[in-house]
């Protein structure tokens, strides 16, 4: 019996709770009253603003201009006037600047004439992926113009696509392999392209076979070189480096990017994307983001304008059926807990979610068991440097491999002391680095 593939290092199997919102079809939102389009969309430095308060500005059209090299353009969802620019906290609170748009009764439709890719050349497809504002949409919203520019020096033997989704109650990209497969499946086609890459393979757990079935029929009626590799279900398989691991068998060392291993990784919504880009010039203003957790009336995955505010989302379903304790921006693992529902969704909003109040724990001392360490995907010892950092040896837990978390939230996750183990990795980095 062959194995199925899968990382080797730690992992955990939480409840996925996608039958809320999984059997749900991609449905538009209706034109919200107002958006807030925030500069800061992305990894990296936010967009600097070359519209004003006031000013008249088109669906599509660039309102932010990348300020640096690990920064995106920023464009407007919507046709209608700017009616202010104001300081905003978006919910994994970043402060930046966002205009406040106020969408115009008509708006235009934007169809037009598909492109054919296959005669552009890949430093033509790269520059119009940087214009349009595409950044990878798994959350981490890495500029992708960036992640596809290979250096003379470095080879891509293998495009991966991220179809796991493993973060629970999240199933947009879900909706969107089964939506708008032949438009991913073409998208990884331009990805391959642009990078060099001899070898296509996308990823996704056999917790959704008909996806699997569904690229599988796409794939053999386009005559595409994709191979689909059906992985084991186990959290955090989703992330870049547990995702190579179970897929071509090889392991980013610390420090390293995926390029180190000659391989480039993106989302299977950002493959979505980068064809709408190249295929019909759209720009990325508009996303699929889950609404989802047992206190929505009516779970639904929605294509949203970026910048709509959470009440407008909750609305859109419903609002309530019970009063949550918390709100999340993204999957209960790595998301962001927030309180304000004017708070407005960006490119990388992948999830809002309404979690039920949860049985109070008691924090207790460390027991020493060692289920962190055994959880722990990349290979770290969470308690010892839990301690480092609450004693405030900041630098020794730096020198302990403290930057390789992905604060994925496994050892948390394990951990019967219900020890903030996360919560003192992401302060441990930030007290760090200013240490240096």
């Amino acid at each position: 019996m062959q194995k199925v593939p899968t990382f080797s290092k730690g992992g955990v199997h939480p409840d996925d709770k996608k039958v809320y919102s999984r059997s749900q079809s991609i449905e538009r939102l209706p034109m919200p009253s107002e958006l807030i389009v925030a500069l800061s969309q992305h990894l990296g430095a936010p967009a600097k603003a070359i519209k004003a308060k006031g000013d008249t500005v088109l669906k599509g059209e660039k309102i932010g201009e990348s300020a640096g090299f690990i920064s995106s353009d920023v464009h407007s969802p919507v046709s209608g006037v700017i009616k202010e620019i104001r300081r905003v906290t978006l919910a994994n609170s970043v402060q930046c600047d966002a205009f406040v748009i106020v969408p115009d009764a008509e708006q235009p439709d934007q169809q037009s004439e598909k492109l054919d890719w296959k005669e552009q050349s890949s430093a033509d497809l790269l520059a119009k992926i940087k214009d349009l504002g595409i950044v990878g949409m798994g959350g981490a919203t890495f500029p992708a113009h960036v992640k596809f520019s290979v250096p003379r020096d470095k080879k891509v033997e293998a495009f991966v696509v991220n179809g796991v989704e493993c973060e629970p109650y999240l199933t947009a990209d879900y909706r969107i392999m089964l939506e708008k497969g032949e438009e991913a499946l073409e998208g990884a086609m331009i990805c391959a392209k642009i990078t060099g890459a001899q070898r296509v393979i996308i990823g996704i757990e056999l917790n959704k076979p008909d996806c699997i079935a569904h690229l599988n029929e796409i794939i053999k009626q386009k005559g595409y070189p994709i191979e689909i590799m059906g992985l084991k279900i186990k959290y955090p398989q989703g992330d870049e480096k547990q995702l190579l691991k179970a897929t071509i068998h090889r392991e980013i060392p610390s420090g390293k990017l995926p390029l180190d291993v000659g391989a480039v990784v993106a989302n299977i919504g950002t493959c979505n994307a980068i064809y709408e880009a190249i295929v019909l010039g759209k720009s990325l203003y508009e996303r699929v983001i889950s609404v989802t957790g047992e206190c929505i009336a009516n779970p639904k995955n929605i294509l949203a304008p970026v910048g709509t505010k959470v009440s407008d989302l909750l609305a859109f379903c419903g609002g309530f059926k019970s009063e949550p304790e918390k709100l999340v921006s993204g999957g209960p693992m790595m998301g962001f807990s927030f309180f304000d529902t004017e708070t407005p969704i960006t490119k990388g909003s992948s999830g809002l979610l309404a979690l039920p109040p949860q049985k109070k724990v008691r924090t207790t001392a460390c027991l020493n068991c060692g289920r962190c360490v055994a959880a722990c995907p990349i290979g770290l010892m969470p308690a010892k440097l839990y301690r480092l950092i609450n004693n405030g040896h900041y630098e020794e837990a730096m020198q302990t491999s403290l930057m390789d978390c992905k604060e994925c939230g496994c050892c948390s996750f394990v951990c019967p002391a219900h020890l903030p183990l996360v919560h003192t990795m992401k302060t441990g980095k930030k007290l760090g680095r200013k240490k240096k």
